[in-house]
């Protein structure tokens, strides 16, 4: 069922009513609108929720956001934090799947905007599935309508709903509520039950970039940030372990792109997903931004530079609710709860 807020958009953006509200609740600061990946999600059997809009509508995205709001690159924040004025907008892609480059690059470039891409380096030196793509490719081959995967979910876990997307969701909230120590257990747990085994390498054919594609991506003006290099949830991990995964990033990214690391996003991103741990790790690093995901506007008046909110944009929005997001941010730009 819609929410309330999306079933209230189109009568916004019809009656002109939001462009009032916008000019009624003024602000200052940067939007940052989150993406994952672009195209049809309907026919596949990986995590269908990375999916956040198809071709058409990232490019009818782009275009308003780009009519409606100056889009600028982290680089261009020190000036902007200075001078403490104005709505600006930043487009960020996390993770590095091939989509980002074969579909999304082309639309930015087309409508001469810029990105932020943030990347899993791990993913582009050794292709694989992510955890999230794996437990949704359990759930979708497995030949089971149920599973009991107690003590991990104390309920057995039916898989009678279209697309199994309930159990899909339930699976991955689960992974994101438990220490980092303990995720390969479930993996093999939820192999186990599934009865689907683990997934092999073949799945992994073309759903990653490779170097030279985030190189042309950089030549045209992108800017490539750092996404640790397995995606843990960083907050869940022992400062050692940050220190590998958020280093180890920033090493392969200047090793292969001649640039040090100096923007970087917080898998997952909720409240919880980074700690002073964590932004300890991204200040010995030398980054100087990173993003979360949690939804909210970054505020000149209240800015923080390891806390830079971002609103997810999903491919079920409809085009109206996505203006009404982007137009009246702190209304429509919900903050998630953690998870």
């Amino acid at each position: 069922m819609p929410s309330k807020r999306e079933m209230i958009a189109p009568a916004l953006v019809r009656t002109g009513a939001s462009a009032l509200i916008r000019r009624a609740m003024p602000w200052d600061g940067v939007i940052t609108l989150n993406y994952h990946r672009i195209g049809d999600a309907s026919p596949s059997n990986f995590d269908r929720g990375l999916w956040s809009a198809t071709a058409d509508m990232f490019d009818r995205q782009v275009k308003f956001a780009k009519s409606h709001f100056d889009i600028i690159r982290p680089a261009d924040l020190p000036h902007l934090c200075k001078r403490g004025k104005g709505r600006h907008l930043i487009i960020t892609f996390d993770d590095g799947y091939l989509d980002n480059f074969e579909v999304a690059f082309p639309i930015l470039k087309n409508n001469h905007a810029s990105a932020v891409f943030f990347i899993t380096t791990g993913f582009i030196d050794n292709p694989r599935l992510p955890w999230w793509d794996e437990i949704a490719w359990m759930v979708r081959t497995a030949n089971k309508t149920q599973i009991d995967l107690n003590p991990w979910i104390p309920l057995p876990l039916t898989f009678d709903e279209p697309g199994r997307e309930k159990a899909v969701r339930t699976l991955l909230r689960a992974y994101k509520a438990m220490p980092s120590a303990d995720t390969a257990r479930y993996l093999d747990a939820v192999a186990a039950a599934t009865g689907t085994g683990r997934c092999t390498a073949a799945e992994t054919k073309n759903l990653w970039m490779n170097w030279n594609m985030l190189r042309d991506m950089r030549a045209a003006g992108m800017t490539i940030g750092g996404h640790t290099v397995n995606h843990p949830i960083l907050g869940r991990m022992t400062p050692e372990g940050q220190w590998n995964e958020i280093s180890g990033c920033g090493k392969r990214i200047a090793q292969e792109l001649g640039q040090p690391m100096t923007a970087f996003s917080y898998p997952v991103g909720h409240k919880n997903a980074f700690d002073s741990a964590t932004r300890d790790c991204l200040k010995r690093s030398g980054v100087q931004y990173a993003f979360s995901y949690y939804g909210g506007i970054a505020r000149f008046d209240r800015w923080d530079d390891y806390d830079i909110r971002r609103l997810p944009i999903d491919n079920d929005l409809s085009f109206d609710h996505f203006r009404v997001i982007v137009e009246l941010p702190q209304l429509f730009g919900r903050e998630e709860t953690p998870v």
